[in-house]
């Protein structure tokens, strides 16, 4: 059985690879890029999703282009919902790799955050699949962060401060009480 990974970043991918090869699927990446702001930084995990696909022997399929502005529309007015939007997104562009791919599931490496909203993930995925074609493939990779983070450091691995959008980069470092705001 075939499954595809969307991987947000390297580090959240290593535990859910390990445990779907356990699982005996074939399991092949798909790292997608419009939701990770600024540039440098999309280019910063890129690279590291990179190093850790050559070393994990994982075949990756990477998105294409840069669609800042897209992103940026779909969310402007709906910030309160952007995760939800952006959790939308991804995983209709993986359902759609997947189908393209013949892949018999389809998952997200998002899982394996304890900072992202699991119910929300699980139903768009499997409103996705349905309405794509391709089943969603729902596990709480959580149990597995400590792991995760043990073994990216180990490889060496570029680690993100933040989401991945302009929106959580500002929500993580911007302080309005430090700023005087």
């Amino acid at each position: 059985m075939k499954i595809l990974l969307h991987i947000c970043c390297a580090p959240c991918a290593i535990y859910p690879v390990d445990v779907l090869r356990k699982e005996g699927l074939e399991v092949m990446g798909f790292f997608y890029r419009h939701n990770i702001h600024p540039y440098t930084e999309c280019m910063k995990r890129e690279e590291a999703v990179r190093q850790y696909a050559q070393q994990a022997d994982l075949r990756v399929i990477y998105q294409k282009g840069y669609d800042l502005e897209g992103f940026i529309r779909n969310m402007v007015f709906r910030e309160t919902r952007r995760c939800l939007i952006c959790y939308h997104e991804r995983l209709q562009a993986a359902a759609h790799v997947a189908r393209r791919g013949r892949f018999d599931y389809f998952t997200s490496s998002l899982l394996y955050s304890k900072h992202q909203n699991h119910e929300r993930i699980r139903e768009i995925g499997e409103a996705v699949g349905s309405q794509v074609g391709v089943r969603f493939y729902y596990a709480d990779f959580r149990k597995g962060w400590q792991q995760g983070i043990d073994e990216s450091k180990r490889l060496g691995l570029y680690r993100q401060q933040y989401c991945g959008c302009i929106y959580s980069e500002k929500d993580r470092f911007f302080r309005p009480e430090a700023d005087g705001a």
